[in-house]
């Protein structure tokens, strides 16, 4: 017999049994639709995780003000400035850090000719739209001009934009007040989206730190009044700078080497970011093995059902030995019938894994990402799976003796 009417031979007894062949697979079908599942949702929610991560900034370390303590009453950090603007100055001069601005923070409202919107206000320099990655659509970013004369410029997010003119209105060249002040829109940023915690990138607005301090909330002398974020030269160097700059304050606040802690706090959003993606990813790969059991459990139901296909088919076995076939070709027969269960099965998964997968992400709006390669893996593994538990009834089939297979009721 040449393979084809080996195959031929080898569907023609699957397609016999229709519901005992779709029950077979079954455990197949189940394990491959839970891998290509959870998969999607891992691979979705690692890339939302890092898609959120990275509207944050490139390479972003946030340096934050101290924490106070009076009467036995301990406050968080950034509840006492610790802060000073020649720490500003002298991280600048980091080896490790490519660029820094201020991040100076006040909630009020802005208003327009006809309308108002209470929002954020920061007080910053143009370097933090660089470290945030955050391109102008319309008109002009803030320049070392504005904040070296202290102009009354200001850039509004998108969603201040649309609250005060509307969408798709250009604002630019327009005068906004805030606290009775005029200020003159030179930009609107591109719209950048929501944080993983929901919270609203495009509701703020941007002014020149030295403006802020001047016209809005008041300076505090030589203490910077918010945080510092910084960028540092490369991904690789993040974790080199931060403990640069640690060295750097911690020197400059005079505190003891051991002993004193810090009166200021550093964020790595890396490590942050790397924190949920392993979360994520370990939740994926157990819920992937879990799968995996199935498709294990659907290998032993295909070894099962060959098993009772063998000792059905003995008599047939026994006349095709008879009439010439080798015990190599009873072997491959039912390695075949083993192997299409199998795919087919894994076929069918596939389906169900990806419909499934699909239907989470209109319904519920979770994050999913179908990877190609899971899927190739997935019917491969399953493939796997009906070889190696196919091998032992197909041996079995093969090494029937002819006669007492003939002489079998």
């Amino acid at each position: 017999m040449n393979p084809i009417q080996t195959l031929r031979v080898a569907l023609r007894a699957i397609l016999r049994n229709k519901l005992r062949s779709l029950l077979t697979t079954l455990g197949i079908v189940i394990g491959v639709g839970a891998v290509i599942t959870m998969t999607a949702i891992g691979a979705g929610a690692k890339a939302r995780v890092e898609e959120a991560f990275a509207a944050m900034g490139t390479n972003v370390l946030i340096i934050q003000q101290g924490s106070s303590r009076a009467s036995g009453v301990r406050g968080g950090f950034g509840s006492l400035p610790t802060l000073t603007w020649e720490d500003f100055a002298a991280i600048r001069d980091v080896s490790t850090v490519k660029s820094l601005a201020p991040s100076l923070r006040s909630t009020m409202a802005i208003v327009g000719d006809d309308q108002n919107w209470t929002t954020t206000i920061l007080g910053t320099s143009p370097e933090y739209f660089d470290i945030r990655n955050w391109p102008i659509a319309i008109g002009s970013s803030l320049s070392s001009a504005d904040v070296d004369a202290g102009h009354k410029a200001i850039v509004l997010g998108q969603t201040v934009a649309d609250k005060l003119y509307g969408p798709n209105a250009n604002p630019v060249g327009q005068s906004v007040r805030i606290g009775g002040k005029p200020f003159l829109v030179s930009g609107v940023l591109a719209k950048k989206g929501q944080s993983a915690t929901g919270q609203d990138y495009d509701d703020a607005a941007f002014t020149p730190y030295t403006t802020f301090a001047q016209k809005i909330q008041g300076g505090l002398g030589k203490y910077l009044q918010g945080s510092i974020m910084v960028a540092a030269t490369s991904t690789a160097a993040i974790a080199r700078a931060q403990q640069d700059i640690t060295i750097l304050l911690r020197e400059r606040h005079h505190l003891a080497s051991t002993g004193d802690d810090d009166d200021f706090q550093i964020r790595n959003l890396s490590e942050i970011a790397g924190a949920q993606e392993q979360g994520a990813q370990t939740m994926t790969t157990l819920l992937a093995s879990v799968a995996a059991v199935s498709l294990l459990v659907g290998g032993i139901g295909i070894m099962n059902i060959m098993l009772v296909s063998v000792t059905e088919r003995t008599r047939e076995i026994g006349i095709r030995m008879a009439i010439g076939a080798e015990p190599h070709h009873i072997l491959t027969q039912f390695l075949i019938e083993a192997l299409a269960l199998s795919i087919a099965g894994g076929v069918l998964g596939v389906v169900l894994g990806v419909g499934v997968a699909v239907l989470l992400a209109a319904r519920f709006n979770w994050p999913t990402l179908i990877q190609p390669e899971i899927i190739t893996l997935s019917v491969g593994f399953s493939a796997l799976v009906g070889i190696v538990f196919g091998i032992y009834p197909a041996r079995k089939a093969s090494q029937l003796d002819p006669i007492d297979a003939l002489r079998f009721e």
